[in-house]
């Protein structure tokens, strides 16, 4: 497996081809989900190919928006079905990438150990997505973002005891936050309100 030549390839296309009116799946998220994967790898001791794997899953988990937005976790699969085998990875690596790229689509598996909920950049990083599910018309108001939100944060759980330990707290920060917004009727989603 050439992982490093992989690397440079993918983010090289995405770079390139990934729509620039997306706010949230761009070449930034890819990045920062990257660092967070690597650093909680580091913590629940991932190494070596298993390591390699899940970061080629990373650098891959949104590259189906090339394609199209709706199912893009499939046509994720698709370009890493079209491009692994040309630096050396094997038919059984290729699916387990594949796997773990499924493992993003809504509703979580165990296998998903990465997201944003329980950092401090939350409000950031959720306003760079409310902007772009806007743009698609899959929401229509703060209101309901802020209602799919409290959904999407009560329905979410972590699967690795450092997930847990670094970010539980935080996101129960964030969705206590958001239901007071609900109830109170306010659009207020004000970032230093959330820290």
């Amino acid at each position: 497996m050439e992982f490093d030549k992989v690397k440079k390839f993918i983010l090289n296309k995405l770079n390139k081809d990934l729509p620039k009116h997306l706010t949230y799946h761009s070449v930034g998220h890819i990045k920062d989900v990257y660092e967070a994967a690597e650093n909680l790898a580091k913590l629940e001791k991932v190494e070596g190919e298993d390591l390699r794997l899940l970061l080629t899953a990373v650098l891959f988990h949104d590259s189906g928006f090339i394609r199209s937005q709706k199912d893009h976790e499939r046509h994720s699969c698709d370009l890493v079905k079209e491009y692994l085998p040309a630096y050396n990875y094997t038919p059984s690596e290729i699916e387990q990438v594949c796997g773990m790229i499924m493992a993003t689509k809504i509703p979580q598996t165990p296998h998903n150990k990465l997201d944003y909920l329980g950092r401090d950049d939350f409000p950031i990083i959720g306003n760079k997505l409310y902007d772009e599910l806007c743009m698609y018309g899959l929401i229509n108001t703060q209101q309901d973002w802020f209602r799919l939100q409290v959904h999407f944060l009560s329905s979410h759980h972590y699967f690795t005891r450092s997930a847990i330990k670094l970010r539980k707290a935080k996101k129960g920060e964030h969705l206590k936050h958001i239901k007071s917004i609900i109830k109170n009727k306010s659009s207020n989603w004000d970032s230093e309100q959330l820290r």
